[in-house]
Formats: structure tokens, C-alpha cells, sequence
């Protein structure tokens, strides 16, 4: 045997016993039981060290009323008075992973004369279902710097 997984092996048991003797971690009961009654509940979720993976209930009841970044990927943009100013070309998140930035295409036609500017988010009104920048024009977002992405 690998004396690196042997030793690996060694030291997660002697964690397990000493956090079972400490008090700090008790047996589980039966799959599908709880300790106390016996009663059959919902399995709990599996978990990878300390983060359990996937959504709970809860998150994915929030996912389900928010927006999938696929369906805002092309979507049209407006001003506050309902024109057609634009049209999303890509979103970039912070590496907080906080939504800052949409890239928005101003100009051409098929991918021909394609104008990008960078809007940060915080001057949308809404980005969702429907993309509204308020107090602009297509040509005063014409007159901002082109965006180019980095190499």
C-alpha cells in the first residue's frame, strides 16, 4: 500500500475517534433515521469537507425566480423613454463574482461595425427581463471609448 494514503488513512481515523471521544462528532443513526426516534427523513446532502455541494432548498427556490445569464446574453437594451439603444454582448463578473459589468454592442449590423462599451451595472435601471439604461442614446454610447477584451 501507498505509505502516503496509508498514513492518510491513519491520521482521518484517529480524527474520527478523537472527535468521537471528545464529543465533538456522534455516530450517524441508521440512513434514512434519525438518532432520536428512528423516523425515517430526507437523506441529508452530501458534503465535501466542510461545504455541502449543490443548492438547497432555499437556493433553489432563489434561483428559480432569477435570471439565467444565457437569456441575457443578446437581449435588446433601452433607454428610460423605450428606445432601442443597443444590445447586450456579454456580462463580466468582479472577481468577487459580483455582476459589474455588461458590454453592450452599439453599432453595426450582422457583426459588421460592431461598437462595444462597457456600462457598469450600477447604471442600469434593470438588467432584467429587460435591460434599461436610463438618460442614454445610442449615439452618446457611440462616443464612448470602444471596449476590447484583453488577450
Amino acid at each position: 500500500m501507498n505509505s502516503n494514503l496509508l498514513r492518510t488513512s491513519i491520521a482521518c481515523a484517529l480524527l474520527g475517534m478523537a472527535q468521537l471521544s471528545s464529543g465533538q462528532a456522534t455516530p450517524s443513526p441508521a440512513p434514512g433515521t434519525t438518532k432520536e426516534s428512528g423516523v425515517a427523513k430526507a437523506p441529508a446532502a452530501p458534503v465535501a469537507a466542510r461545504a455541502v455541494l449543490g443548492v438547497t432548498i432555499a437556493e433553489t427556490q432563489l434561483v428559480a425566480t432569477g435570471y439565467r445569464a444565457s437569456k441575457l446574453m443578446n437581449q435588446d437594451v433601452y433607454n428610460d423613454k423605450g428606445e432601442k439603444i443597443g444590445k447586450v454582448d456579454d456580462l463580466v463578473l468582479s472577481p468577487d463574482g459580483t455582476l459589474s459589468t455588461a458590454v453592450v454592442n452599439v453599432g453595426g449590423f450582422l457583426g459588421l461595425g460592431k461598437h462595444l462599451v462597457a456600462i457598469p451595472v450600477r447604471q442600469f435601471t434593470h438588467i432584467a427581463p429587460k435591460a434599461v439604461l436610463p438618460n442614454a442614446n445610442k449615439e452618446e454610447l457611440k462616443a464612448l471609448p470602444k471596449f476590447e477584451y484583453a488577450a
